[in-house]
């Protein structure tokens, strides 16, 4: 643990993406199976321990120190395991250096009524930041700025084999990943993923700048409607059926009725839509069967899903990524035209001669509650990643609102000691007829670290009320809020629910009597 907290505890301060390269590289290089295996799925989500953690902790911590001390020190420190792990009274030291493999494996194997007695010997054996780095593992909630891309691209550096080729073994591999580090080390052979139904790197696209508009040449393009659902690879091979999110997330529980209509030997990429009849549903829609473990008869019904192809990468034993985009296309078409499985079709061309022509057609994207273009190159290959030059996409131009902040939420890891977290709202008339706010979002993300320091002050300043690490402000400070869409909510007070919304603008000059009724957000609705 020792190795894997000082890891943790350096990448946590160190804000530069290529020292968090170099410490990565630096930790895969030097420590043993299985610890890096599952310090790397740890870093990368592959972990999941099914423990009633906060429960246990809120056990523990109470039998050693007082409630009230407690609540005021995670008050201010602003994260539970940061908090716990700083007060924690340990009893015990000199034990055996703790490795990391032993808690993974233990906590897999023990029976639930064993972990608390595990976790206080090992609380108790542990120093503050192993402590912290413990309770960061068991949560899953590490936050140290550390993406499965990241990590990726440092075993690549230390191990100097091609980020293209790693990705391509890793969705068919599990922790603790002997079989990678192996062939990494250049110990064992590269993992094969022949025949298999496992999760290809997809290639992603850059937003595209007005300096690279003006000079595309239309006759080495095609373009596509960019579809407002969730980009998805569709597999069938060797027996197995398999739908993985764009960060290869096996989703086939959630989606069966799609899945079960996928012929043997293909691999499909395209976007995973509701549709009802002929006509897209809101994002919304499809939301609700997202994450979803099994999915009922009523919602199969209700919220039919359906995925709008784009691609083919596979079709047998052919892998088609190295084809141009052109020829690829042509054999998605014949494949389709052939197979024709239910619940798919074909994304369509969209005709263009001028750039000019396609600019009025993007000025219409959100009338037809379409996300935006896809602009392709006609000779690109299915290249992972996101190369440039290849693929770009033309987003519709975001909303605009002005809501008032009404609370504020510290945040994590290096924003713990920041109110980061905003809450705003609109104005509506309230019963007397006397307008009141009611929250319609909230964002995190949008402003500088220079206005984050700012807008801490001001929240600090502006407090009229407390709900532990919560606060309540004075309905005086206004942000221009950008999002994609807004959709009908009944989960909300306000009946809505915006989509990708961040702040654009703090209005330090705008008074909040001036920001946006709800009624603005609601007539955006498109049903």
């Amino acid at each position: 643990m020792k190795s894997f907290s000082a890891l943790l505890d350096r990448l946590a301060y160190t804000p530069s993406r290529n020292d968090k390269i170099r410490l990565l590289s630096d930790y895969f290089a030097n420590t043993p199976d299985p610890d890096r295996g599952y310090a790397l799925a740890a870093l990368t989500d592959g972990l999941f321990f099914r423990l009633p953690l906060r429960r246990i902790l809120g056990e523990l911590i109470e039998a050693r120190v007082d409630p009230v001390l407690f609540g005021l020190s995670r008050d201010y420190v602003g994260d539970t395991a940061e908090t716990i792990a700083l007060i924690w009274p340990a009893e015990g030291r000199g034990q055996e250096p703790l490795r990391l493999a032993t808690v993974v494996e233990t906590v897999q194997s023990a029976h639930p009524m064993e972990f608390p007695s595990l976790l206080t010997k090992w609380l108790d054996q542990l120093d503050a930041t192993e402590r912290w780095a413990l309770l960061k593992l068991l949560t899953g909630a590490l936050r140290v700025g550390v993406s499965a891309r990241l990590a990726k691209t440092a075993l690549a550096e230390w191990s100097a084999k091609p980020l293209a080729d790693i990705e391509e073994v890793w969705h068919g591999l599990s922790p603790p990943y002997l079989e990678l580090f192996a062939w990494l080390s250049g110990e064992g052979p590269r993992p094969s993923m022949e025949g298999r139904a496992v999760f290809r790197p997809l290639m992603l696209s850059h937003q595209i700048e007005d300096r690279e508009l003006a000079v595309i040449d239309p006759a080495d393009f095609i373009a596509e409607w960019k579809w407002d659902g969730i980009r998805v690879q569709a597999a069938h091979q060797a027996g197995e059926r398999r739908l993985f999110s764009r960060t290869g997330d096996d989703i086939s529980a959630s989606f069966p009725d799609v899945v079960q209509t996928l012929p043997e030997g293909v691999v499909l990429d395209g976007e995973l839509l509701v549709m009802r009849g002929y006509e897209v549903a809101p994002f919304n829609d499809l939301q609700q069967r997202v994450n979803r473990k099994s999915v009922t008869p009523a919602m199969l019904k209700s919220h039919p899903a359906h995925i709008r192809l784009y691609d083919i990468l596979f079709e047998g034993d052919e892998d088609l990524r190295p084809l141009p985009f052109i020829e690829r296309r042509k054999r998605l078409e014949a494949w389709h035209q052939v197979h024709a499985p239910s619940r798919t079709d074909v994304s369509s061309i969209v005709d263009f001669v001028s750039i000019a022509e396609l600019e009025k057609l993007w000025a219409g994207a959100r009338e037809t509650g379409i996300e935006g273009l896809m602009l392709k190159r006609r000779d690109s290959p299915y290249l992972a990643g996101r190369p440039k030059g290849h693929w770009y996409k033309w987003k519709r131009a975001p909303l605009l609102i002005d809501a008032v902040l009404m609370y504020a939420q510290r945040g994590s890891g290096k924003r713990s000691s920041y109110y980061s977290d905003y809450t705003f709202g609109t104005w509506r008339d309230g019963d007397g007829g006397e307008p009141e706010l009611v929250p319609v979002g909230k964002s995190y993300f949008g402003f500088t670290d220079e206005e984050l320091k700012e807008l801490d002050r001001w929240i600090r300043n502006n407090t009229v009320d407390s709900f532990g690490p919560v606060r309540q402000v004075e309905p005086k400070l206004v942000f221009e809020v950008a999002f994609d869409s807004v959709h009908r909510s009944t989960r909300h007070k306000s009946g809505v629910a915006m989509r990708f919304p961040r702040i654009h603008r703090i209005r330090w000059d705008k008074p909040a009597e001036e920001a946006d009724r709800l009624e603005t957000l609601t007539a955006l609705i498109v049903d």
